[in-house]
This record gives C-alpha cells, sequence and structure tokens, in this order.
C-alpha cells in the first residue's frame, strides 16, 4: 500500500534494488544467457518465431532466439538506476511524490550542501537539474556501497573453497543445474564467468510463466484488467511487442530465501508454492487456476488467449501435459529449496573445506 495517505495500492511486486550493479539496458537480441552487456537491438517480429528449447548445460541451443533482455522494473522500461528511482519516488500509488517537493527537501536535508557542490552552477539555477543530481547520488550510492552487492553468502564462500554444502545442499544445487529435473541454471545462472564475475542467478531475460491471477488484488477484479509485462512499457506496445506480451524480467535469485511474495503481482508467498507451480503449472493446473462456471481449469487465466502462445511451454520443467509425471518430486523440490538458502547474504558459518566429489568451478 502506497500514495499520500498509504491507502492506494500497488500494481506490481516489489523487485529487489541489489545486484543491479551489471545490468544492461534494455533491448531485444539473441539469447546469450551468460553476457552481462547489451546486445544488438533487432526489429521485433510481430508473429513471433520458433523457440529453441533452452537448457542449463546448453544456453548455447537456444541462441537463434530473439528475446527481451535488460533494463530495469520487471518490464525492462528504465535503462539506469537514475531512471529507475523516479519511478516510485513520483508513482501515485508508491511515494506520490511531486517535483517541488522533492526538490524542496534536497534543499534543507542534511546533505543538501555537499548535494548543491556536485550541481554546481546549473544547480543553483535549476530545480529541475538539482533533482537530477539527487537522484544520480541516489544510483551511485545502489552501485557503489558495497551492500547492494556483498556475494557473502554461503554460495560465494563454496566457490572459494571456504565452506562445503550438506548433503541436501550438494542435492538441490544438482538438481539445479540438471537439464531433466529443475533446469534452473538455464534462467538463472550460477556460473563464474571467463573474466572471474560471479553469478548473478539471472541471464538478465524475460519469460511467460503464466502466474495465476491474484483475487487478492482489487484492480484484478477488473475483467478487462491485464498486466501483460514487457509490452505494457509502453502505450502501443500490445500491438509493436505483441510476442513478448505475458513477459517479465527473470530476477537474481541471490535472497530469494528472504523475500515474501513472488512473481509479478505477488501470487505466491513461499519458495514451497513457486517450486509446486513450476513443476505441477500443467500436470495440475487445478491446483493453481480457478475453474469457470462451465466446470472447465481457467489455465493461464492471466494472460488472455491471444498472447498465451508466448507463455514458456518448451523449457523444462514447463514441458509437461496432465498425466506426465512431475520432473522433481517433493524431496527434490525441496532439496532445491535447501540450495536456494545459501544464496542469502551473511552467512558467518565455519570455513570448511569444498566436498571433494563437486568442483566449484563449473565450466562457463
Amino acid at each position: 500500500m502506497g500514495g499520500v495517505t498509504g491507502d492506494r495500492e500497488g500494481r506490481r511486486e516489489i523487485p529487489s534494488l541489489t545486484y543491479l550493479e551489471r545490468q544492461p539496458p534494455f533491448s531485444i537480441g539473441p539469447d546469450d544467457a551468460v553476457a552481462d552487456d547489451v546486445a544488438p537491438t533487432i526489429a521485433v517480429p510481430v508473429t513471433g518465431g520458433a523457440h529453441a528449447a533452452k537448457s542449463a548445460s546448453n544456453t548455447a541451443s537456444s541462441a537463434t532466439n530473439l528475446v527481451p533482455q535488460g533494463g530495469l522494473f520487471l518490464d525492462g522500461r528504465a535503462d539506469t538506476l537514475h531512471q529507475q528511482a523516479s519511478g516510485p519516488m513520483f508513482d501515485p500509488d508508491e511515494m506520490a511524490g511531486v517535483p517541488e517537493k522533492v526538490t524542496a527537501r534536497l534543499q534543507t536535508a542534511d546533505y543538501a550542501a555537499p548535494l548543491r557542490d556536485l550541481a554546481g552552477v546549473r544547480g543553483r539555477k535549476s530545480s529541475d537539474f538539482l533533482l537530477s543530481e539527487g537522484l544520480f547520488a541516489l544510483a551511485r550510492y545502489q552501485i557503489e556501497d558495497q551492500k547492494f552487492h556483498s556475494y557473502s553468502s554461503k554460495f560465494d564462500a563454496w566457490l572459494q573453497g571456504k565452506a562445503r554444502f550438506s548433503p541436501i545442499e550438494r542435492q538441490g544445487y544438482l538438481l539445479f543445474n540438471d537439464p531433466k529435473k529443475g533446469n534452473c541454471a538455464a534462467c538463472h545462472v550460477d556460473t563464474v564467468r571467463g573474466d572471474g564475475l560471479l553469478p548473478l542467478f539471472t541471464d538478465h531475460q524475460y519469460e511467460a510463466l503464466a502466474a495465476p491471477r491474484n483475487p487478492a488484488l482489487t484492480h484484478t477484479h477488473d475483467a478487462s484488467y491485464y498486466d501483460l509485462g514487457v509490452c505494457d512499457q509502453k502505450p502501443e506496445g500490445r500491438k509493436e511487442l505483441a510476442p513478448y506480451c505475458g513477459m517479465f524480467a527473470t530476477p537474481t535469485l541471490r535472497n530469494v530465501a528472504t523475500r515474501q511474495t513472488f512473481f509479478h503481482n505477488g501470487i505466491f508467498h513461499s519458495l514451497e508454492d513457486v517450486m509446486d507451480f513450476y513443476v505441477l503449472r500443467d500436470i495440475e493446473p487445478e491446483r493453481f487456476y480457478p475453474k469457470g462456471a462451465d466446470g472447465k481449469v481457467q489455465a493461464y487465466n492471466d494472460i488472455p488467449a491471444a498472447y498465451q502462445n508466448n507463455i514458456d511451454k518448451t523449457d523444462a520443467p514447463f514441458d509437461r501435459k496432465p498425466g506426465d509425471s512431475p520432473a522433481l518430486n517433493k524431496a527434490e523440490r525441496n532439496a532445491i529449496i535447501a540450495f536456494l538458502k545459501t544464496l542469502t547474504d551473511g552467512w558467518t558459518g565455519d570455513a570448511g573445506p569444498t566436498d571433494a566429489s563437486m568442483s566449484p568451478q563449473k565450466n562457463p
């Protein structure tokens, strides 16, 4: 809840501001799961295109896919933290600020003098420029302060040979990377790059996973309302970016175990619920989607039928149908969750030898 009096409902779940120091600007181009720089922007095929399967063991197999990637917010509409900062600040459903009041605050805050020094002569003459410099300082803080990207999890210690996984964490790690099981690393890349940079657990790309409509949100009671992610980032997006309607940013999984809401609309509230959805979405759709008046399950009920071809039904574990066995049983799903908990920053466990049966430096 936000707004001037705190009674306005936000539209989306709030993504983390951590681990964005290597976020490329938004583009549409070839799928490169391990790149942190910008892809060449390519004209969008209005009818979409064939989707080659993407797996944790062979991300190159999907290199012919044209995919949206990079950018900030869940739809990629901002390219820099400088641009991003003004979003929640001036959103009437969030901080509900107005430029005049924010500028007045900048001139009376404890940091007013150094900010004026930063803005220089132009900042003294232009309140708009002073505001811009304030947002710039906020962006630089998020990039330069180590707390926003501390790389201090048990996983990071394991990479350095200073920790060892428990048996269930080890099992979860293997399942996370198994292309026929969790296949999580296909999008949440967990390899150390060739230049030594630690993994961010995201490929910076977008996916349409068809999370169920959240009836707890007031605006979803309007049958005509749909939040379609990437293609809603600009007015004509549902035509110009139609092949990507329903796609939202793949988030980093670092610190994911500390979150309490998941997916763009906050429909799930535990990692157990998320894992169940990933594995059982198309095997037991009645677990997640409501039934209509005719008794039929309204699968993918938060994406209009015109865009449901955009939904990922190719990559494991989403390559199942009713009657198939799940890619992961309950114990295996719990093992992956145990591994995800090793991604929480601030690990202070005792150092120990790396499990000799595992190599912490997987081949990129």
